[in-house]
Formats: structure tokens, C-alpha cells, sequence
């Protein structure tokens, strides 16, 4: 009796199919909150998509976490790589109003204030941030993304938070708002 090569029988092209059609979205609002254009955020989600049929029999149930984490990846060794790359922008140049197809919690008031107080923070603050404020992951799941513990994430949001808060605070009275960066869900 020979051993059976191949996907598990529930990863199959179905599995994959429904995936892509679940997430493929939210990739590339992933990537368009990180990248310099659409098209550019639409190949780093066809990456995504590609490790995942790769390494399928890894993905999780709950496969948005993993995708992020694999996004991630994949955006630092581009970073790597091509690091005076004019198409590849900080958070900070992203005009997020302009985004087709981005979602309320970026065009809201006060994106602006959010950018330039974020551009003020660390990259990890930002990415904790970003994870749970616009991902609108739980802090667990950007353990995962993040590859820490759910305290260790814990910890940092709050830190960040504060950071953000302080840099915030930091702008003249008459420009100042309250960050729209929330925790829709902070189970851990």
C-alpha cells in the first residue's frame, strides 16, 4: 500500500478557492495601508495566496492571522531587498482618503493626525497598532501575526497606545483630537 502524496483531502481546490474568495480583500487593504498603490498591494496578495497553497496543510481554521503573519513576512523581506525602492512607502506617505475601496475607519477624521502622530512611533508600535485598530484582529491573533505571546502583544498595545496618546497630545491644542484607532475586539 503506497502512501498518499499531496494536500490533506479537505485542502483541496474547494478549500483554497473559498479561501481566496474570504481574504483575498482583506490582503490587499493589508497591503494598500503599506504599500504605494493598488496594483503593488495586489501582488503581495497573490504572494500571500501562494505560500498558503504551498504550505496548506499549516494553514489554521482561522486563517486571517496566519495570512497577515505570511503578508508581513514577505513585506519585510521586500523591505530587505529593495530599501530605497520609491514605490514602497511608510504609513506616513500613504494618503489613505484617497484609497479606493478602504474602509470607514480610514477615512474618518482625524487619519491625518493619526499619521503623523504613528510616524512619531517605532515600526512596532505601528504594527500593533495597525493589527488591531485597522486589521481589526484580537490582540491573540496579532500574537500570532506579530510571533509573540498573547501577553507579550498585550503589553505592547498598551505601550503603544500610550505612545500614541502622548504623541497625540503632543500637537498644538487647537489641532487636537482624540486618536480613532480602537480595539473593536481585545479578547485575548
Amino acid at each position: 500500500m503506497g502512501v498518499r502524496v499531496g494536500p490533506p483531502k479537505k485542502r483541496d481546490e474547494g478549500w483554497f478557492t473559498s479561501l481566496y474568495a474570504a481574504e483575498y480583500e482583506h490582503m490587499v487593504r493589508y497591503g494598500l495601508r503599506r504599500l504605494a498603490d493598488r496594483d503593488a498591494s495586489a501582488e503581495l496578495a497573490q504572494e500571500v495566496f501562494v505560500v498558503a497553497w504551498r504550505r496548506r496543510a499549516e494553514v489554521p481554521e482561522r486563517s486571517l492571522p496566519w495570512l497577515y503573519g505570511v503578508a508581513r513576512r514577505l513585506l519585510a523581506n521586500q523591505w530587505r531587498s529593495r530599501r530605497a525602492a520609491p514605490d514602497l512607502l511608510s504609513i506616513t506617505d500613504v494618503d489613505l482618503e484617497r484609497l479606493a475601496g478602504s474602509s470607514g475607519a480610514d477615512t474618518s477624521l482625524g487619519v491625518a493626525d493619526i499619521r503623523t502622530a504613528l510616524a512619531n512611533l517605532n515600526d512596532l508600535d505601528q504594527e500593533i497598532l495597525r493589527l488591531v485598530g485597522w486589521e481589526e484582529l484580537t490582540v491573540s491573533e496579532a500574537a500570532k501575526v506579530l510571533g509573540c505571546t498573547g501577553a507579550t502583544a498585550a503589553v505592547r498595545l498598551h505601550r503603544a497606545r500610550r505612545r500614541l496618546a502622548a504623541a497625540m497630545s503632543d500637537r498644538p491644542a487647537q489641532t487636537r483630537r482624540s486618536p480613532v484607532l480602537v480595539t473593536i475586539r481585545e479578547d485575548l
